[in-house]
């Protein structure tokens, strides 16, 4: 499997993650997992029919995807003629280009576009970042992205932050700030705080050297024991720590 990413221009920095690409290789006949992230994301089939969704759903050539904000892992089936393009945005953004309905109807969900907001098929395949760029730049609706300050005292605190001091720093109830996660994001806020959560302990797994105990890490980033930890990987990626 080939998989590479793309920066957006500048001007789409704020609200897309990445471009990515992803081509399967003449060995390849396996089934590839991702782990959430909070994002939202859209992609286009320009292969065969591509297996997703832990096979319930088979994304179509030449169709546009929108896909929710996962709370738990996702299979996608790979094989020599798997050809993805796709588009990670950031929390928060999908309404920056789309009217659509509320994100919490897309939670963990892979749902076929209309028309009118799909790709075009031709400009994929003849200059496929430049057109991406061409593509947002044109439908940016609102350049403000909503809870960004929210999002960025999750990130900052690593998921840490507990959600009622968050809705008192924000002049916010938690029930109002709830309501609006689901609208913009497709998770309340307890969830993609998790999630954050959850990719701090990830990141210090996958990249220490000497690795730390899972205590230590579970200390580190806010979790009750190794136990607790434990759980959240696995309910996130489907596997247990030591086969990260």
């Amino acid at each position: 499997m080939k998989y590479c990413e793309i920066k957006p221009s500048s001007t789409l920095t704020p609200f897309i993650h990445a471009y990515w690409e992803l081509k399967g290789t003449e060995h390849d006949h396996q089934w590839e997992r991702n782990f959430p992230d909070g994002c939202a994301g859209v992609v286009i089939n320009l292969g065969d029919t591509c297996l997703t969704d832990n096979g319930a759903v088979a994304m179509e050539f030449g169709k546009t995807y929108a896909v929710g904000a996962m709370t738990a892992f996702k299979d996608s089936f790979i094989t020599p003629h798997t050809h993805l393009l796709g588009v990670c945005l950031k929390p928060a953004t999908f309404a920056n280009f789309y009217h659509y309905a509320s994100q919490h109807e897309l939670k963990d969900n892979t749902v076929a576009f209309e028309r009118s907001y799909s790709f075009d098929l031709n400009k994929m395949r003849e200059t496929p970042f430049h057109y991406l760029n061409y593509f947002f730049s044109d439908r940016i609706k609102d350049k403000k992205i909503q809870l960004q300050s929210i999002i960025n005292d999750i990130h900052a605190s690593n998921g840490q932050f507990n959600i009622s001091e968050l809705s008192k720093r924000h002049f916010t109830s938690p029930r109002q700030l709830e309501r609006q996660f689901k609208t913009q994001i497709g998770i309340s806020p307890k969830e993609y705080s998790n999630i954050i959560r959850f990719q701090k302990a990830l990141s210090i797994i996958r990249n220490a050297g000497n690795r730390p105990s899972l205590a230590d890490i579970a200390f580190e980033c806010g979790f009750y024991d190794h136990s607790h930890l434990t759980n959240e990987i696995k309910r996130h990626t489907g596997i247990s720590p030591s086969q990260l």
